[in-house]
């Protein structure tokens, strides 16, 4: 088996909404398609992939670096031992060659690009969902039928107000969704709380409502806000402080009893090992969510996995950002927490294939064989146009 052709661009995902921390204006991705020369059902067979929002494109990095060792390779070097597959390790292996070790920043985002096509490749070969290839392989055998996800959003747009804000709320409801999410930390805290009580006016009860800083608190502010955010019974607060400072979000789990998350912003097994460490994570409420496409792919993101195994906890902490199907088929076939989702923003990279509505707040993975690109329409339609 070989990779026969590679094809990379940069596509805009811009708006105008803005987090606490970043405008999206400018924001873009990468896209990618493999072609190899193995032949299912009378076709070559391509593997697509693409970073998760929140990090620009990583085009330098891919179409100077990390491609050309990929096709320089020994094509033999990039197989598994039956020769008629790829295997994901020794890939990652390769294009990790000559790289020392830490500053793992956006070179992360680029391996986890190919990352992302190549298994989409390894389960297409196989004729197999990337989730079923994953719990054969990896887990116990048979994937979870369904996955719980909720709905990221509760930006700051221009101009908008509570009612707007509720009204975007109630539209994920009414889509099927149980559970959303919200931006705070744009606006004063006592502004922020009254956009949260217009949330809960429209979702409910606080469990079924998380909140997002995006790193944005220091440490008294972080606690300002875990005062105030307490009596709603969140579902969980997230990255209220910079996703290094494991410090801070020791202390702010001293002081706030309602779960907590974090992990977004973590690109290596071994950044994982020091929030478990030292970051005063508690098992038993809180929520890990690093990103698997983020960080250097699922073969990373299996040696994160590892780190939680090593201390006793299990993989139903995790519920991966992102948004996208490829960390669906992860949550499905590694029995994960759940998956995030993008129903409004981010388009056509989130969200999931067209034949699996959400219902009752989980979502089933595609029966298509690979990551199920080729049941998500509009994302296929881009493929072809900008990638053909």
């Amino acid at each position: 088996m070989k990779i026969t052709d590679v094809q990379e661009r940069r596509v805009s995902i811009a708006s105008d909404i803005e987090n606490a921390y970043i405008s999206f204006a400018g924001m873009d991705v990468s896209i990618l398609a493999i072609t190899t020369d193995t032949i299912v059902d009378g076709q070559p067979v391509v593997g697509y992939g693409f970073n998760s929002n929140g990090r620009y494109a990583p085009s330098g990095l891919l179409q100077h670096r990390f491609l050309p060792r990929l096709m320089e390779a020994d094509p033999t070097s990039l197989v598994d031992t039956s020769g008629s597959n790829l295997d994901p390790f020794r890939i990652w292996q390769t294009l990790m060659r000559n790289e020392k070790p830490g500053g793992h920043g956006e070179r992360s985002v680029a391996v986890g690009v190919i990352d992302m096509a190549i298994w989409d490749i390894v389960a297409k070969v196989e004729e197999k969902p990337l989730a079923t290839l994953l719990a054969e392989r990896f887990g116990d055998g048979t994937p979870d039928e369904s996955v719980p996800v909720y709905a990221a959003g509760g930006y700051y747009y221009p101009d908008s107000d509570l009612s707007t804000l509720q009204a975007e709320m109630r539209s994920y409801l009414d889509a099927g969704y149980t559970e959303t999410k919200m931006k705070i930390g744009g606006l004063p805290l006592d502004k922020d709380l009254r956009r949260v009580e217009a949330a809960l006016e429209v979702g409910g009860s606080g469990d079924r409502l998380a909140v997002d800083a995006n790193g944005r608190f220091d440490l008294e502010t972080g606690l300002a806000y875990a005062h105030g955010l307490s009596p709603y019974g969140l579902r969980w607060y997230e990255e209220a402080g910079d996703p290094l400072d494991y410090d801070l979000q020791r202390v702010l789990a001293e002081n706030y009893a309602e779960p907590m998350a974090t992990g977004e912003n973590l690109f290596s097994h071994q950044d994982v090992r020091n929030l478990l460490r030292y970051g005063g994570i508690r098992p038993d409420r809180d929520i890990l969510q690093m990103d698997p496409v983020l960080s250097y792919g699922l073969v990373e993101y299996m040696r994160m996995l590892d780190e939680l195994r090593l201390r006793g906890i299990s993989p139903r902490v995790c519920i991966p950002h992102g948004g996208h199907q490829f960390a669906l088929n992860i949550a499905a076939g590694l029995k994960l927490g759940g998956n995030e989702s993008y129903p409004r923003v981010f388009a056509p990279f989130g969200g999931f294939a067209d034949s699996t509505p959400i219902e009752n707040g989980r979502v089933r993975t595609s029966e298509h064989p690979g990551i199920g690109f080729e049941d998500k329409a509009d994302l296929m339609e881009l493929f072809r146009t900008e990638l053909s």
